[in-house]
């Protein structure tokens, strides 16, 4: 597992259900738990929670887990999402060792399960339309009718549910359907779909089979046959619980698994619906599903929030029946926490102003020492070079300065960073009126940053010389949208909520040259400007970071004042 750090784990319901089992004896053989996505879409942050949930508690409990991919629809399967999930789960530190299964892998004996449902007067094959069906389902209010085909003989059903499986029928000429009961209160117990005809190519097994079991089928005896203990599943699966037990309840089983469910969560600024998600990738909106401002993992990972970050906010969280409408703020917290304490720094400017000294002497390169974290000497400190000419940020310097501002200014001293005091001396302004260049004088008696009369200066400044800086994009990302729940006003469109400065790039960065073989995902901490990671597409011709958070929450602080 990877370098994630136990603390306390916070309790919660579904661990003291398990204690509470543990303490009468049940489970000697440790507990069975399960990760289940399925591979049409890249798994995001509330997947994220899942996993640290049933691995954890896998883990915890001294049971096991399993990878296992609900492969029940091929239309909209792929290998490329079984990879990236695959890559996913290792990345966020969890190993399956060898529990990777697959749903289709059942696909022999849930066929098998289907004939005994069928056998035993339990199931029919449907011959209404899916429109039909859906006609006659009912509402909520009103209880739904029957199909005229639930009275077909066993015998038919069997002939026809082996044809099904052998293709002699078009996709949506029949279906099997449970016979439970049309006029329940849960609509989920009207005879459900439990099989369908799909004539499409599955990327697990192919073209063997032409019928595919519904999630609501496979799920349960997937469970079963695994020897899950607990399955854990989001809210909206409360509703199928009682199908889930009844088709546990109807066919020969020998280890009988509890569906737990809990709430899911929703990230602000964000949405969570990989139909959604999709739309974004397919429409172009973002860059792939590997967006850094999408809140997928991969996303998140090229943006450069750490497995432990990701961890971490999940155990903030919790578990709860109570819907979960998160803070994005909390989970940047995270990421500082933990960047704050594990990236080493580096100096990079954004917006370059260069300032000429003086009385420094030309031709002259000093190498200074600079600590890769100011609060841990085992990360060691590097060089890096001093000379006539370096670069600021240009924020950092106003020609009409306010008393509070502490940075440069034309006549005020300041501290260069791990250099020397320097002083502007005078302004250089283009043909445009702009600031194109700054006249400053040097302290020499000041290197390192201290003066021997111990005089203080307010204002510490970063910086990169001229002579060695390189040049680098910068990507600084943001919400993507500009709602906090984009999706709650049914009548917008959530695609005009986009976040039109959700991302900035800037070109005409400079970065010190110590940077040059950062490779791809290496974080930084920029001082003074905030957190960044070095992006898949760097190379050390042309270097590419990427903003993973700034140093402090400043979009809250802009809420605040919108609302002010």
């Amino acid at each position: 597992m990877n370098d994630t750090s136990k603390s306390v784990t916070p309790t919660n319901f579904i661990r003291q259900i398990i204690e509470s089992e543990i303490a009468d004896g049940c489970h000697t053989d440790g507990i069975v738990t399960r990760f289940p996505p399925e591979p049409n879409g890249h798994l995001h942050i509330g997947h994220a929670k899942s996993m640290c949930l049933n691995f954890g508690l896998a883990e915890d409990f001294a049971g096991r887990c399993f990878l296992r991919f609900d492969d029940t629809n091929p239309d909209k399967e792929s290998p490329e999402y079984v990879e990236s999930i695959k890559t996913d789960v290792r990345w966020l530190g969890f190993n399956w060792e060898d529990r990777l299964t697959h749903a289709s892998d059942y696909f022999p004996q849930l066929y098998d399960w289907a004939v005994e449902l069928i056998e035993n007067g339990k199931a029919f094959i449907c011959s209404l339309s899916a429109e039909e069906i859906r006609a006659s389902r009912g509402t909520l209010t009103e209880p739904g009718s029957e199909s005229p085909f639930r009275i077909r003989p066993v015998a038919e059903s069997l002939e026809l549910f082996e044809k099904m499986r052998a293709g002699d029928f078009p996709d949506g000429s029949h279906v099997l359907r449970a016979k439970i009961d049309m006029t329940a209160p849960n609509i989920h117990m009207r005879d459900p779909t439990i099989y369908r005809i799909r004539h499409s190519t599955h990327h697990n097994t192919g073209n063997r089979w032409c019928i595919y079991p519904m999630y609501g089928f496979t799920h349960p005896l997937s469970d079963a046959i695994e020897g899950v203990t607990h399955s854990l599943c989001t809210l909206e699966f409360e509703d199928q619980r009682p199908f889930y037990n009844w088709v546990l309840d109807n066919v020969t089983i020998s280890k009988r698994p509890r569906q737990i469910e809990f709430s899911r969560m929703s990230l602000n600024y964000s949405i969570m619906s990989k139909r959604l998600l999709t739309m974004l990738v397919d429409e172009n909106r973002v860059s792939g599903w590997d967006d850094p401002r999408l809140p997928t993992l991969s996303g998140l990972r090229r943006r450069g929030y750490t497995p432990r970050a990701i961890r971490n906010f999940c155990t903030r969280i919790g578990v709860t029946k109570n819907e979960q409408q998160i803070e994005a703020s909390v989970l940047e917290n995270c990421v500082r926490e933990d960047l704050d304490k594990n990236a080493p720094r580096a100096f990079a400017v954004m917006d370059p102003l260069k300032i000429v000294i003086e009385n420094y002497p030309q031709g002259q390169v000093e190498q200074l020492e600079a600590h890769n974290h100011p609060n841990d000497p085992n990360m060691g400190s590097r060089q890096i070079s001093f000379c006539r000419e370096i670069y600021i940020d240009r924020q950092d310097f106003m020609e009409e300065a306010p008393k509070k501002f502490f940075r440069l200014a034309p006549g005020r001293e300041v501290r260069l960073r791990y250099a020397y005091f320097i002083t502007c001396t005078s302004v250089i302004h283009d043909s445009e009126g702009q600031i194109s260049e700054l006249r400053c004088s040097y302290d020499p008696e000041s290197r390192g940053g201290q003066s021997p009369d111990g005089r203080k200066v307010k204002g510490t400044l970063h910086w990169v010389s001229v002579q060695h800086a390189l040049d680098a994009e910068v990507r600084q990302y943001d919400r993507l949208f500009q709602d906090a729940n984009p999706l709650a006003d049914r009548s917008k469109d959530f695609l005009e909520l986009i976040n039109p400065d959700s991302k900035a790039v800037i070109t005409s960065s400079k970065v010190e040259p110590g940077l040059i073989n950062a490779g791809a995902g290496k974080s930084f901490q920029f001082e003074r400007v905030g957190y960044f990671c070095v992006d898949p597409e760097s190379t050390p011709s042309h270097l590419v970071f990427n903003r993973t958070v700034e140093l402090r929450d400043s979009w809250g602080k802009k809420i605040v004042h919108e609302k002010t």
